[in-house]
């Protein structure tokens, strides 16, 4: 994602004086280019139902474990569970970066995701076990910078819109929907400064 649309889509956001507040206190949100499909999915499924600051850890003190933090299907399927439980991942995370790490083994460079459109990369990453909406969510925001992502399945995000519209509960997922239609078609960066509303600035 360019900074002229992050430009654009901060005076787009602007326009709700609520999402203002927040813009106008907070630096813009930084997106970097990233080809590296496995990582990145790998990444996701470590911050799985963690906060941010707890999963960025975890995940570096995962990357320290290979050359040049360097991630390598081929070592990860041959790693046993206790070298992967040492690094702070769970039974169940360990089992979702096997599967993962087999998936891109077998399917090596045959799937360009730049050519697929949003619905067309759900599609396929579904079918990979232990990668769920949150995880395809996380994947469309930051690598493959679609601009008009909103994760309803996120907690910060739920968390954000509770404080932003001073709600008594969390949301569901419709009136998230509802609300954040006049964000379109930038709600990746609207739940960029959603996240930092709740104080996750560590959220990716």
């Amino acid at each position: 994602m360019n900074q002229k649309t992050i430009n654009l889509a901060i005076t787009h956001l602007s326009n709700d004086s609520k999402l203002k507040t927040i813009i106008d206190n907070h630096s813009k949100p930084n997106f970097k280019k990233n080809n590296d499909y496995y990582n990145s999915l790998a990444k996701s499924i470590i911050y799985q139902q963690l906060s941010g600051k707890v999963a960025n850890i975890i995940y570096n003190r995962f990357l320290n474990t290979f050359q040049n933090r360097k991630l390598d299907p081929k070592i990860i399927i041959n790693m046993s569970e206790k070298e992967l439980k040492n690094i702070g991942l769970s039974k169940q995370k360990t089992s979702y970066i096997k599967d993962l790490s087999l998936y891109f083994l077998k399917k090596k460079n045959s799937i360009d995701f730049k050519l697929m459109n949003d619905d067309e990369i759900r599609n396929e990453l579904i079918l990979i076990k232990g990668i769920g909406h949150w995880t395809i969510d996380m994947f469309l925001m930051f690598t493959m910078l679609r601009p008009n992502i909103l994760p309803t399945g996120d907690l910060g995000i739920k968390k954000g819109f509770k404080k932003l519209f001073n709600l008594k509960d969390l949301p569901d997922d419709e009136y998230m929907l509802k609300k954040s239609k006049p964000w379109e078609p930038y709600r990746t960066i609207a739940c960029c400064y959603l996240w930092r509303l709740v104080d996750d600035e560590d959220f990716w």
